[in-house]
């Protein structure tokens, strides 16, 4: 699976963006799709993910009720829609996705085979 990461851009805090890692040559059918960041001098973190089974979504506790996964019925674009942003979330956020991890794992990065290019967000203050 290709993925390619979209969406990201200048915002003041408070404001909304929303990203899009699309899936090229297949679907996620049967896929976790994670969303991950990594801002400057920190190490890659996980914000939110569908889960392989029942598509399910998972959210880190620093995004919840802020961040939204969300995935379209052609299962091929899954969207992070980013709202009441804050300067700490400020980072490189990338989309990646596996056929075969458990939900228990879906924040772990190590567990994905796929991953986009990454897309810069920057929230200022």
């Amino acid at each position: 699976v290709q993925l390619q990461a979209s969406g990201g851009g200048l915002v003041q805090a408070g404001g909304s963006l929303r990203l899009s890692c699309v899936a090229s040559g297949r679907t996620f059918r049967s896929h976790a799709v994670g969303w991950f960041r990594q801002g400057p001098g920190k190490e890659r973190e996980f914000v939110g993910g569908i889960t392989r089974t029942h598509g399910g979504t998972i959210y880190a506790d620093s995004v919840k009720g802020r961040f939204t996964v969300q995935m379209d019925s052609a299962k091929k674009t899954v969207f992070l829609q980013m709202s009441s942003l804050k300067p700490g979330d400020t980072a490189v956020y990338y989309c990646a996705a596996d056929a075969h991890i458990v939900n228990s794992a879906i924040g772990r990065p190590e567990q994905y085979d796929y991953w986009g290019q990454g897309t810069q967000v920057t929230v200022s203050s």
